[in-house]
């Protein structure tokens, strides 16, 4: 099966202490030992690299850290769907066209590349907002 996880999946599987660590874990070591095949856009490289070196952790996740731990975890395993400028603009039409504005956008891109995967399941623990900006995905979108 083929699964995209967004970016909120991707850095709860990758933190320990993070709250939702033991329910995206296991969608991480399923992907690394093939028996489902992984997928994220490629801006959730740099957006995991963001939300890893911000987390509020004592001591701090430091860049070079960070790096790692995507490299290690993420990287490694998971197929890449580069962002093309249309999926840039569907993007933006579909939060215009739903009344979204701020960061909604973010996520409506993710699913453009989702959809653009093919991807069988959605993860994400932002199943409000996914759902809403693609009711046409709702049965593939999931919470680990």
């Amino acid at each position: 099966m083929m699964v995209f996880c967004d970016t909120s999946v991707l850095v709860a599987a990758c933190i320990r202490k993070h709250p939702h660590y033991e329910r995206a874990r296991p969608i991480l070591e399923a992907i690394a030992s093939g028996k489902e095949v992984g997928v994220i856009s490629a801006h959730s490289i740099p957006e995991t690299f963001s939300a890893l070196t911000s987390v509020p952790l004592v001591p701090r996740i430091m860049p070079s850290e960070a790096q790692a731990i995507i490299a290690t975890n993420i990287q490694r395993h998971f197929q890449l769907v580069t962002v093309t400028p249309e999926m840039y603009e569907r993007a933006v039409t579909i939060c215009v066209g739903r009344g979204f504005g701020g960061g909604k956008v973010y996520d409506a891109l993710l699913l453009e590349c989702a959809r653009h995967s093919k991807a069988d399941r959605i993860y994400t623990f932002n199943l409000h907002d996914f759902r809403r900006l693609a009711p046409d995905l709702v049965d593939r979108i999931v919470a680990p």
